[in-house]
């Protein structure tokens, strides 16, 4: 058995445990781990909980440490002093309740005020956690929401009767989702959702909880590991960024090329192509999102298009920012479409009915993420459950990638109308929008930094909150820019962190979107750069750089940008700030905001 396949979907927790050695020892020889340090606070038992979880966050590249709170102190760890977990300093904190810690519940006699009373004494005690926990270590929180419990003391009346157990939990939900609404950096754990598709009666086991104080059963647990896996790796900016779409028996039934528009499987007329409409649907929602939807198919190009022109097809031929239809081999042409949508292999994830093209793809391009699909009405479950595209933020310039990504084409195709590329830049007519992190575009740029390998001088990742305590400390410069042109808004594509010392400065961090890579982005935002420091007497600038196999692009950048590389065992670089003529950008104007 390949040892990595037990991590996907459906999972054997028993044969994962038993594996667990083997599979860490296999997952720690993955190249750029990530180190961040998870603590989980207990509402319930949570050891086979920490061994699971930390699998699934290797499979996604993180490598945690963890703080195991003691059994069901969540309350107590969080309100009261708290050495330990103030020595360990999380970069996550996730918090492992569920109904098992609702003391309380509703009587059939209480009334309104009773009830409603009752309501906000229990719901007070979770906020007040949060809150602690929030206010002492500035870091992201997960916490659970509640399931539904397994039975109906009032039968159907349980759910809509104001003194329903089932009813007084979604009111405590409710509130949780307000809170969550109104706060940074707090992340939902939806344990009701993943109990409702696991089944209410599998996912606990009063075995379980009454010997071990599992609130969960055995089987249910990776299900909730690896759920919370993808909100980490959204967190760090792990998600996938675009999807590598098969065309015949994938988006429609049939062969294009042997049935014809006419004949192929979509629509109401029969239950095949109503699958193949809902998976188009769910598609298109999915594109809504930001995801980047692209087609990889072998068949004449005119001929594959001409499925999208079906009067059932929900998808359109512009819909798709990429689109490979021919006979080469599909691994070849998922290496054009990244190249050509400017993103790395690793974030695709591929969806292809037929067994035999998922296997030479594994094979050939092991950093894409292949779909193993069955049949036509399981499409959305399959490609769902993983979780590839999971929104832990959704920023303006998510829901508009898409039509930015047509405006690069336009941008390309434009180009090839000049000789001169100098000539080429100043026709784009570009303005280059300049300011301070703020509460407004904190989110953006945190994405920004997060999912931005190649134009990343040191890689790091940072949270919200991280960010927000940077924007406030008055040690710290912080840029974001926003350039426009003839084409349209590109939104914020770099962003800058700086911290002063005196008379010398490190830039801590640098990125940028590589769709506006060598397009003097980086004269204008180095230039912005030096006339501050100069208004603020600081002589001299470090620039680091942290070399992985992404961004090896940035070797020679610094020294381009007039950097001397210093004597140093890592590679860091030095300007002389008073001898840097703030006149390198030639063709962008600079709006200050």
């Amino acid at each position: 058995m390949n040892l990595s396949s037990m991590l996907d979907s459906p999972y054997e927790a028993r044969q994962i445990l038993l594996k667990k050695r083997q599979l860490k020892k296999e997952l720690l020889l993955q190249p750029n781990l990530q180190e961040k340090k998870i603590a989980i606070l207990s509402g319930s038992t949570i050891g086979v909980i920490k061994n699971i979880l930390e699998l699934f966050l290797l499979q996604s590249e993180i490598k945690p440490t963890f703080y195991e709170g003691q059994y069901s102190r969540y309350y107590e760890e969080s309100i009261f002093e708290n050495k330990e977990l103030d020595e360990f300093k999380p970069d996550i904190i996730y918090i492992h309740t569920s109904t098992k810690n609702i003391s309380s519940y509703p009587h059939p006699a209480d009334a309104k005020e009773q009830t409603e009373n009752l309501t906000d004494i229990t719901y007070h005690k979770f906020e007040t956690v949060w809150n602690s926990l929030s206010s002492k270590y500035h870091c992201p929180i997960i916490i659970n929401n509640f399931e539904q419990l397994p039975y109906r003391i009032m039968g159907n009346a349980d759910s809509y009767n104001p003194n329903g157990r089932n009813t007084f939990i979604r009111n405590l939900n409710d509130l949780l989702y307000k809170y969550v609404n109104s706060h940074r950096s707090i992340y939902v754990n939806d344990i009701n959702y993943l109990s409702s598709r696991f089944g209410l009666e599998k996912w606990t086991d009063p075995g379980n909880w009454y010997l071990y104080k599992y609130a969960l059963s055995m089987d249910a647990i990776p299900d909730l590991c690896h759920n919370i896996s993808q909100i980490i790796k959204s967190i760090y900016g792990k998600n996938k960024k675009a999807l590598v779409l098969d065309l015949d028996n994938t988006l429609w039934g049939g062969v294009i090329g042997d049935d014809g528009v006419e004949n192929i499987q979509l629509g109401i007329e029969n239950p095949k192509g109503m699958a193949y409409s809902a998976f188009q649907e769910y598609l298109k929602g999915v594109a809504e999102l930001g995801v980047m939807l692209t087609a990889c198919s072998k068949n004449e190009e005119k001929t594959a298009e001409s499925g999208f022109s079906h009067p059932s097809s929900i998808l359109k031929r512009n819909d798709f920012i990429a689109f490979k239809a021919n006979w080469d081999p599909k691994h070849s042409n998922i290496e054009a479409i990244a190249k050509e949508i400017n993103i790395g292999i690793d974030s695709l994830v591929f969806v292809d009915d037929n067994p035999a093209e998922r296997e030479i793809v594994k094979g050939f391009l092991p950093n894409v993420e292949v779909v193993n699909i069955s049949t036509p009405e399981h499409y959305i479950r399959e490609l769902d459950r993983n979780g590839f595209f999971e929104i832990t933020s959704l920023s303006p310039e998510d829901l508009l990638r898409n039509e930015t990504y047509k405006q690069n084409a336009a941008r390309e195709s434009f180009q090839t109308a000049f000789t001169d590329y100098e000539e080429y830049l100043k026709s784009l007519n570009m303005v280059f929008h300049v300011g301070s992190f703020t509460d407004s575009n904190i989110q953006r740029v945190t994405q920004l930094i997060n999912k931005t390998n190649q134009f990343n001088f040191t890689t790091r990742r940072y949270t919200e909150t991280e960010i927000t305590d940077i924007a406030k400390n008055s040690s710290y410069l912080t840029f974001w820019g926003r350039l426009e042109d003839r084409f349209g808004d590109n939104g914020i594509v770099t962003a800058m962190i700086v911290k002063i010392d005196g008379k010398q400065a490190v830039i801590d961090l640098w990125v940028m979107s590589c769709r506006v890579f060598k397009r003097d982005i980086e004269y204008s935002m180095l230039d912005c750069l030096i006339q501050k420091l100069k208004e603020k007497g600081v002589e001299k600038l470090i620039g680091i750089y942290r070399q992985t196999a992404k961004n090896i692009i940035l070797k020679d950048f610094y020294a381009d940008l007039g950097f001397t590389r210093m004597d140093t065992l890592e590679e860091n670089y030095s300007m002389d700030i008073q001898a840097y003529d703030i006149n390198n950008n030639k063709n962008i104007e600079i709006s200050y905001e």
